[in-house]
């Protein structure tokens, strides 16, 4: 006779409540909805925890898609060239049928942070199902997809952030940013979520016409978008549905004008980027257009990244992050974006976050243009804050008011 059991762990008991946190919270899945889960196939314990949480809360569907980095490299290694960008029909229908009223969670985490540095980084950069993502981004934008990204600790991760596999110290920090370690993290993210939100009252008060970034290696100011208000802490899906699509999150964000960026910028983080890491990465704005672009390490993934259409060199957000943050608390580079961008403040090159926008749903691309929302198949979001770094907000008549000094709230 055979009998089934399982041992619940510590170990399990923190996964179950972190894809709950996950599920309720971050993507908040509706009863009949299909799941769409994209991970990694080293992030499969977490994935099988979503998959439990997704049916307890009624989804109809939770549809897992692995990818194996490994294989992805072979792709990059040997894959023709027109073929780095295409999207397979498959991929396509998927995407569709997510964009139809779907949740998404995507899993972050990469547990070979530098797997990729020693190929070609201009392949590296373009390698992207262009028409799959445009699709993505596009339905995220509208806000048909109630979606989240969520991360798993791996020993790769852990050893980039400790100079060893400590996956236990780094499950400690996730756990302390996304509010695990509290009685009721549901409730800690409910008063979090409302911070956030009087930040943007606050911030839409003083319709700030630009955002000037000063500090070392840094001179940047960014036209904001009239009319655009800052959004933080959660967005509500076109049907309703509040959700939270970054776990953690710490940031409020703006869409700014894409003509309207001027100066240099340092980043003050490194940024990991696809199995590579950046470091020092500089740009150089003109006109709004990134004319330039140095770095130590990965310029060139950049380059390839911002090239891969007519607007990835474009911004698409600018977002604020104060000394605060529970991330930036942790005192942690976790060579994760998710992580990283919520620790300080940020910018992202590509496609506009356009949830603060009204009035420009059926526009074509060429028409959110013409208004100044960018649209490209690129975002990637780069860490250029910190306590060095002062934040103004410019009015329309060319006022400074100090938004951020040290690290500390102003307004």
């Amino acid at each position: 006779m055979n009998i089934a059991f399982s041992i619940v762990t510590p170990m399990t008991e923190r996964i179950d409540a972190y894809a709950d946190l996950i599920v309720r919270v971050g993507a908040n899945v509706q009863p009949g909805q299909t799941v769409y889960v994209a991970a990694l196939v080293e992030h499969a314990p977490l994935t099988r925890a979503i998959a439990r949480a997704g049916y307890a809360a009624g989804a109809r569907l939770v549809d897992v898609r692995y990818v194996d980095q490994h294989v992805y490299r072979s792709f990059i290694e040997h894959a023709a060239d027109e073929d780095l960008t295409r999207t397979t029909p498959w991929l396509m229908a998927r995407t569709e049928a997510l964009a139809d009223g779907g949740a998404l969670i995507m899993i972050a985490g990469d547990p070979e942070p530098e797997l990729l540095a020693d190929l070609d980084q201009a392949r590296v950069g373009k390698a992207r199902p262009v028409d799959a993502m445009n699709r993505q981004l596009k339905a995220q934008n509208a806000r048909t997809v109630n979606w989240t990204i969520a991360a798993f600790p791996t020993e790769g991760q852990a050893t980039q952030v400790f100079g060893e596999p400590d996956v236990e110290r780094l499950w400690e920090a996730i756990a302390h940013s996304v509010r695990l370690d509290e009685d009721d993290p549901v409730a800690a993210w409910r008063e979090h979520v409302e911070r956030l939100a009087a930040r943007c009252a606050q911030l839409d008060e003083w319709a700030f016409d630009a955002v000037r970034f000063s500090g070392p290696g840094t001179d940047l100011t960014v036209g904001l978008l009239p009319g655009s208000r800052w959004t933080g802490g959660g967005i509500t899906t076109a049907g309703g549905v509040r959700h939270v699509p970054n776990l953690p999150t710490e940031e409020v964000f703006n869409c700014p004008d894409w003509r309207r960026t001027e100066g240099t910028v340092r980043s003050t983080r490194p940024l990991s980027l696809g199995g590579t890491i950046v470091r020092d990465l500089e740009i150089d704005f003109a006109g709004g257009n990134a004319v330039d672009v140095r770095a130590s390490s990965g310029a060139d993934t950049v380059r390839a990244q911002m090239d891969g259409d007519e607007y990835g060199r474009r911004l698409g957000e600018i977002a604020l992050v104060d000394g605060e943050s529970r991330v930036g608390q942790t005192g942690l580079t976790f060579f994760n974006t998710l992580f990283d961008e919520n620790a300080t403040c940020h910018i992202a090159y590509g496609s506009a976050v356009t949830f603060g926008i009204d009035g420009i749903d059926g526009l074509s691309p060429d028409e959110l243009r013409e208004r100044g929302i960018n649209v490209s198949s690129v975002h990637t979001d780069f860490m250029i804050g910190g306590p060095e770094v002062d934040v103004d907000g410019i009015t329309s008549d060319g006022k400074p008011v100090p938004i951020l000094r040290e690290d500390a709230w102003q307004l």
